[in-house]
């Protein structure tokens, strides 16, 4: 099973999860379980003030992590036995469905 998950990778590339604020103000792009890989801060929300603006990064990377999981677990669903895709609920990659932000750029990879 570890050959046909690799091999699903090398295929589709990376899964990453996206999570934008509500005005796009904030945007973060994170892998399933790592830190973010990007975050993209608008020049109008640095009138937010600090502290603000650290919550919303935080809130905004919260839905990025699930997107991310979400989407990883459906990549992953569809290559491993029923056990193996509930582990993956269990330990933090529940099947969830991903955001609804706009994933206009190409190196977001959803499930293939």
């Amino acid at each position: 099973m570890g050959a046909q998950v690799s091999g699903h990778i090398a295929r589709t590339g990376p899964v990453f999860g996206r999570a934008s604020s509500s005005d796009g103000a904030v945007t973060v792009v994170t892998a399933p379980g790592a830190p973010p890989n990007e975050i993209r801060i608008s020049p109008a929300a640095l009138n937010m003030g600090a502290d603000a603006l650290g919550a919303e990064i935080v809130r905004v990377a919260e839905r990025a992590a699930k997107d991310a999981a979400a989407r990883m677990h459906r990549s992953l669903a569809r290559l491993v036995d029923p056990a193996t895709a509930r582990a993956l609920t269990e330990i933090g990659f529940p099947p969830g469905e991903p955001g609804d932000d706009d994933f206009g750029s190409t190196y977001l990879r959803g499930p293939r």
